[in-house]
């Protein structure tokens, strides 16, 4: 990386004066959000510490099998000497993947923290959580308990603490740094009554004409009130205690009919508005009104509200323990042995893949190849897939990537037929006479995909490398013509570092050519973009290390 002054980016180098320390924000936070990229140099070690006490790992743990807590995303270990050698680590918790980028590439985390909560005496009743830690677009901590501070946290827990960044292990940058604190109370609803009325109700009715089945007091909203199965409608009244002014959203789910919310005399979520709503509330003691229709008579009746305000984390007002969908076990493939799997895949800006082939491997690194147009569409870290949309009930068809995936753009053909280096690249079919050959496999099933283009014949040898850094691609070509190019790279920015060694797409990975100095690649621009072209020759080969 090349630095100068500027503004940012932060970069920290522990191997030059002064730079060894830790980095401390101006501001305390209680429960936060935090998103951010970060950049790791070959074997460094950072973190982030929230309140300045829970450490969420930051390392190179690019190619690591198995991670562990102390590797990339983990929450690393508490610790206590009185515990015995070999023994001072304990309650650490491991990502449920390693979903780490190769150094010199841009990770993106994100981490949803809940503070520990005090009583009014200072004695803590509740421990601080991870609700969620995201890393490279992967799930890999869901609501972890954290029963005190993690190893150099100190041993004080308290209601506000700064955001912390280790720098003393070792190379880091960050950029796009982005926190929303929640501190402000929840809103409560208060004096809150049911009354249920029995009947098929599409539009609300005029309550004044009609006898209820059932009413009460209620402490929580639920659709679990009575006995009636189908057709009914509930009629919820109450207070809702707000004390923080400002704009709210509210999410309304009314599965098996539709639902009207009403707050200080207003609808906010109007009937057949999808169950979202704004709408700005003063603070105080304001009307509440919730209807809940149900008039499909084969659907589940449920019910859920959510709420998120100015300094209030989206929070449920309903009965948690009512589910709006029925729960559903995933389907999962691993790959344990080479694995390949026909579906639908779907990839980024409403793009489906409808001939697609998804390619395992034991080393956790795994592929998407379109046979629409012989390319490569996505790769990933991590696990497999999972099927569930495609095989459970009647299913669609599709399958998605369980770990961490890299997105080689627009669905797109790889060999194309240019006038001169500049001629744009065609998105069209014409006078291509591109047909797939299907794919032949070699004694491990690992498919080479075959196909035709432009009276060349094409193999395609995609495999993942021994060592799980990537995955080589070997292109063969008979009978190519001499105005024939494949194209290797498209992004915002290519950057060429040396010996065939590329930077792509601000750096999201790297793509190492094989003699580059005979295959002859070039970079060129195209409608404000960049694309690295190759001129077909009889054979190339060239790595994506991610």
């Amino acid at each position: 990386m090349k630095m100068s002054p500027g503004q940012g980016v932060l970069v920290n180098l522990p191997d030059k004066k002064d730079a060894a320390t830790d980095l401390y924000t101006t501001f305390q936070h209680n429960d936060v959000d935090v998103e951010l990229d970060y950049m790791m140099a070959k074997g460094s070690n950072s973190g982030i510490y929230l309140q300045g006490r829970y450490e969420v790992q930051l390392l190179d743990s690019w190619g690591v099998r198995n991670a562990a807590a102390a590797d990339n995303g983990g929450i690393y270990e508490r610790w206590d000497d009185a515990r015995g050698k070999g023994s001072e680590g304990y309650e650490g918790y491991a990502p449920r993947q390693n979903a780490s980028r190769a150094p010199g590439l841009w990770q993106h985390l994100k981490i949803s923290f809940q503070a520990p909560r005090f009583n009014a005496n200072g004695k803590k009743i509740a421990n601080a959580r991870m609700l969620q830690v995201v890393l490279n677009g992967v799930v890999i901590h869901d609501n972890v308990e954290m029963l005190g501070p993690t190893r150099g946290g100190g041993d004080e827990e308290g209601v506000m603490g700064p955001l912390r960044i280790q720098g003393d292990h070792g190379a880091v940058a960050f950029r796009n740094i982005v926190y929303q604190t929640f501190n402000n109370p929840q809103p409560q609803l208060t004096n809150l009554t049911y009354k249920v009325y029995k009947g098929k109700y599409e539009k609300e009715p005029d309550f004044t004409k009609l006898p209820p089945e059932a009413q009460g007091s209620a402490t929580i909203l639920s659709s679990d009130l009575n006995k009636i199965d189908n057709e009914f409608i509930i009629r919820y009244n109450g207070t809702l205690d707000v004390a923080t002014a400002g704009q709210y959203d509210f999410r309304m789910q009314t599965p098996g009919g539709n639902g009207v919310l009403k707050i200080n005399n207003q609808v906010v979520v109007p009937s057949g508005n999808g169950g979202m709503g704004k709408v700005t509330l003063p603070a105080g003691k304001l009307p509440f009104e919730l209807l809940y229709a149900k008039y499909v008579s084969w659907e589940k009746s449920a019910l859920a509200l959510s709420i998120a305000g100015p300094g209030i984390r989206n929070f449920l007002l309903s009965d948690i323990n009512t589910g709006v969908n029925d729960v559903v076990d995933p389907i999962l493939i691993e790959a344990n042995v080479n694995t390949t799997l026909r579906s639908f895949m779907d990839i980024p800006g409403g793009k489906r893949i409808v001939h697609a082939a998804s390619v395992g491997s034991p080393q956790n690194v795994h592929f998407t190849y379109d046979m629409d147009h012989g390319n490569m569409v996505q790769a990933w870290r991590g696990g497999f897939l999972n099927a569930t949309p495609m095989w459970h009930d009647r299913g669609d068809g599709s399958s998605r990537p369980v770990g961490a995936v890299l997105y080689f753009g627009e669905p797109a053909f790889l060999v194309q037929k240019l006038s001169d280096k500049q001629a744009p690249w065609s998105t069209d079919t014409t006078g291509r006479s591109f047909k797939i050959m299907g794919y032949e496999m070699d004694t491990n099933d690992r498919p080479a995909f075959l196909y035709n283009v432009y009276d060349a014949e094409v193999t395609d040898d995609i495999k993942v490398m021994d060592n799980g850094s990537g995955l080589s691609r070997n292109l063969t070509f008979k009978n190519g013509g001499n105005d024939l190019y494949v194209r290797i790279a498209e992004g915002k920015s290519i950057e060429a570092l040396s010996n065939g060694l590329y930077l792509i797409d601000d750096k999201s990975y790297y793509l190492q050519i094989d003699n580059a100095s005979k295959t002859a690649p070039f970079i060129r621009d195209a409608n404000g973009r960049k694309e690295l072209l190759v001129p077909v020759q009889t054979k190339l080969s060239y790595s994506v290390l991610f």
